[in-house]
């Protein structure tokens, strides 16, 4: 029986993240007035984007790293901006959840699992693997970043059935000539465009983005005890909602419901973690699932726990 928690090895810290993702552009500009009101609206609001930087600093290296390392244009990094401004617990009208803003049944399909204990939608690092797939699979198809992009947003098939329109016309089928197209896509890449446009020029635009280093911001532990999030967070050393921030894949307040569970911990909190979960000999989880059976009553069950039906 070895160490309860194993820690995934780091590489050494360059320079800026942000120059680096800059230096990876490879989706070719668009330009016109969707552009410009979009880089008009962030210039606009500095307060709104220093608070998404201050969030994507917690994610950032890690999908700019997994971006780079499939050889993708490494704007796609800067997509999460777009769909939910680095917010992990972001959801949206139609039922997308987390930063990618995956739908239910795409998230299924790239083997994010959601249960009653977690939502893997949400987990940064699954979700992430998962969106880089379908982007890949979308770019496999329509051999154009953009309109692999619109597919994202829109779907492939309505893509799909844009381009063929265009094709039976004899029109160009990029993604500034389909038609019909809808309006939250049609803006989708110009907003994405807009954000390139800044970041690789703040001052320009009058911002100014805060440095992220070019280093890694969590570890990934890997352990297969139940526990509470708030014990988790405690053996980490750590506030809840900074625990929570990296680990926002849980639907209840236990960890569990899953063979093995990967917890991302700032660096510096890691060994912590790692350590004292070797040192932990009381239970970490003051949670229990009950599933009722057939004719089973409340007040049944709370007897049977030794509490009111008030607290049950």
């Amino acid at each position: 029986q070895g160490a309860a928690a194993d820690l995934e090895p780091l590489p050494p810290a360059t320079g800026d993240l942000w120059d680096r993702i800059v230096q990876g552009y490879a989706i070719p500009d668009i330009e016109g007035p969707l552009v410009e009101k979009w880089e008009q609206y962030y210039s606009e609001r500095p307060d709104y984007v220093a608070r998404v930087v201050e969030r994507s600093r917690r994610y950032l290296y890690h999908i700019v790293s997994e971006v780079e390392g499939r050889r993708m244009p490494l704007e796609i990094a800067l997509l999460p901006i777009v769909e939910s401004a680095f917010n992990p617990n972001a959801t949206s009208v139609a039922r997308a959840s987390g930063i990618w803003q995956f739908m239910p049944s795409t998230g299924t399909t790239y083997g994010l699992k959601q249960t009653w204990w977690f939502d893997s939608r949400r987990d940064v690092v699954a979700a992430t693997s998962g969106a880089l797939d379908y982007l890949q699979k979308l770019n496999a198809e329509f051999n154009d970043w953009q309109l692999s992009l619109a597919a994202y947003n829109w779907g492939e098939g309505n893509v799909r059935r844009a381009v063929a329109r265009n094709r039976a016309k004899g029109l160009p089928a990029d993604f500034d000539s389909l038609t019909k197209m809808a309006d939250e896509t049609r803006n989708y890449v110009p907003k994405l465009q807009a954000i390139k446009n800044i970041i690789a020029n703040p001052a320009r635009y009058g911002l100014v983005m805060a440095d992220v280093p070019n280093a890694p911001y969590f570890a990934v532990v890997r352990t297969s005890i139940r526990m509470d999030v708030k014990r988790a967070a405690e053996l980490a050393e750590l506030p809840l909602d900074e625990f929570l921030a990296l680990n926002p894949q849980h639907n209840r307040p236990v960890i569990s419901g899953a063979d093995d569970y990967a917890i991302l911990l700032p660096i510096d909190k890691a060994e912590i973690f790692a350590a004292k979960l070797d040192l932990v000999d009381q239970p970490l989880v003051s949670w229990q699932a009950h599933r009722m059976k057939a004719g089973e009553t409340l007040p049944q069950i709370a007897i049977r726990y030794g509490m009111s039906t008030e607290t049950l």
